[in-house]
């Protein structure tokens, strides 16, 4: 285990979560029991993770191929400095894109009711 690492939420609950190395070698000072404070908040941190989540969203749902649902998956990596970061898996970052399309209705036959 790396270290535990305490998010506040905006409502002031606390999480604590099993923390990364920093990379740069670089230590921060810990309390009593080995636990670092982080510096933003747990949804501060995430901020990021969603920002990519919506861009992703956007390419595949606007783009050319249309499918009918798009599952996109990030590993998210947990740091007491930078927050939250896309996790590597292996050596490249961690991206899992699902994308699916019904088959198309047999001609003449009725539509089915759009999905919202």
């Amino acid at each position: 285990m790396d270290g535990l690492v305490e998010f506040r939420t905006a409502d002031g609950a606390v999480i604590v979560v099993e923390g990364a190395e920093d990379e740069s070698g670089s230590r921060l000072v810990a309390r009593g029991d080995g636990t670092v404070l982080a510096a933003r908040t747990f949804e501060g941190s995430l901020e990021g993770v969603r920002a990519a989540a919506e861009s992703a969203l956007r390419v595949f749902r606007d783009g050319s191929l249309r499918p009918d649902s798009v599952e996109i998956e990030f590993g998210v990596r947990l740091t007491a400095e930078a927050g939250a970061l896309i996790a590597k898996s292996a050596v490249e970052g961690h991206l899992l894109v699902k994308l699916a399309w019904s088959p198309e209705p047999p001609a003449g036959a009725p539509e089915a009711a759009p999905r919202s």
